[in-house]
């Protein structure tokens, strides 16, 4: 059974960005954004009277959506002042990151805006944590990682989304064995469950065949979001393939019960279940359903797949019939020669010979098998003619010759009994 390789969704969300006028971040700075322990807050910081002039008529500019003439105002900004410049670069780098492709362009100003050291601490918090969000977005995830770390030994504060970004940015990266960590991090500050953390977690152990593990994963998504079917069809998946098939037949059973069972390959999945744990009956009915349906295709692979079923599940005419589309479908000689062979079973001899009489013009493979199912389906309508040169003719294939053997005299006598001339 095929698994999905990759059962991750991108993560990658830059948080909105507000631009505060130089006067409200100051104010911000009333909400401590480091717990480092011994962090005291440092002296709060504005731009000079004569750079704060044109900041303020930049930020009029902005709230009233003329974008690009704020920027023209701060690009005309020169200062030798660490913390001006600074802080223009900061506003110009978030109004550029608001911008549908300057995100490379933002990231050059805020990481010398960052770098610079001189802004007050909400301000230097959240200009790391953008850095690392455009990185993320531009697919630079070796750099969002560093910019990561940098907003957490900043700050010392556990924040969950940032932990996901990071197991995300291992991800991208292949670093598969770092994920888990962060990923834990995460589960346990979201106050409300969360499956990104869980998936990337998840995803870890799989690519590492780490079944065990990724099964533990999985029935805890279950367990937290039983209301979404994709949870309990992976997990069923899991379960396949540590071939714990008692267990994935119940939670496919438990999902189809649920109506999570929308695909195919899902519907398939579980009949196939079915057919393994020797329930071939509810396994064909499964099936037929969903072919009738439309869901399965109703090609010559899912045809011989139920009639197999069938067979198995002694439904000798359904499979026998199933076969005969298949065929139809195929002209496979194995697929007449099934159909034939059944139809012998049921005593169908008249169709039974027409089946197995097209198999026979279609193969080179067996002939000595065909020729004795063919032999059988002439005598017993008393074709004993018919079935004595077919008994003959299965005697030069050393897989039938005893067989063919022990029935050339049984023919004879019947024909003789019957007054028929051999």
């Amino acid at each position: 059974m095929k698994i999905t390789k990759n059962p991750i969704q991108k993560l990658l969300a830059v948080t909105s960005l507000v631009v505060c006028s130089y006067s409200s971040t100051v104010m911000a700075q009333s909400t401590a954004p480091v717990v480092c322990p011994g962090y005291q807050p440092g002296p709060s910081s504005i731009p000079s009277e004569r750079v704060g002039k044109k900041i303020q008529k930049a930020f009029e500019a902005y709230s009233n959506e003329q974008v690009n003439e704020a920027l023209s105002i701060l690009y005309d900004i020169d200062t030798s002042d660490k913390f001006d410049r600074a802080y223009t670069d900061r506003f110009i780098g978030n109004l550029l990151a608001a911008k549908e492709g300057q995100a490379k362009k933002a990231i050059d100003y805020l990481t010398r805006a960052a770098n610079a050291k001189q802004l007050n601490d909400t301000e230097q918090a959240s200009t790391l944590k953008l850095v690392g969000d455009l990185n993320m977005q531009e697919q630079d995830f070796k750099t969002a990682l560093t910019w990561y770390q940098k907003w957490l030994d900043f700050t010392c504060k556990g924040d969950p989304d940032i932990y996901v970004r990071m197991a995300q940015a291992y991800y991208e990266t292949k670093q598969l064995d770092k994920i888990v960590a962060p990923a834990d991090k995460a589960i346990a500050l979201y106050e409300k469950p969360n499956k990104n953390p869980y998936v990337l977690k998840m995803t870890s152990f799989f690519e590492r065949k780490m079944y065990p593990e990724t099964i533990k994963v999985a029935e805890e998504l279950v367990r937290l979001f039983p209301d979404n079917g994709q949870w309990w069809t992976q997990l069923g998946f899991f379960y396949m393939v540590v071939e714990n098939y008692p267990k994935a037949l119940s939670t496919f059973e438990l999902a189809y019960n649920q109506g999570f069972l929308k695909k195919a390959s899902e519907i398939k999945a579980l009949a196939q279940l079915y057919a393994t744990q020797d329930m071939p009956y509810k396994s064909a009915l499964l099936q037929e359903k969903y072919l009738k349906s439309g869901l399965i295709e109703r090609d010559e692979k899912s045809l011989a797949s139920l009639a197999n079923t069938w067979h198995q599940a002694k439904g000798i005419k359904k499979a026998a019939a199933y076969y005969g589309e298949a065929a139809d479908l195929s002209n496979d000689a194995d697929h007449y020669r099934r159909q034939g062979t059944l139809l012998l079973a049921a005593e169908d001899y008249n169709n039974a010979l027409k089946a197995l009489e097209k198999a026979l013009s279609l193969t080179n493979k067996d002939k000595g098998r065909l020729h004795m199912a063919i032999m059988e389906a002439n005598f017993y309508q008393g074709k004993f003619r018919e079935a004595y040169e077919h008994v003959k003719l299965a005697m030069n294939d050393s897989s039938t010759a005893r067989s063919a053997k022990s029935w050339e005299p049984y023919i004879k006598e019947k024909a003789k009994n019957r007054g028929v001339k051999i």
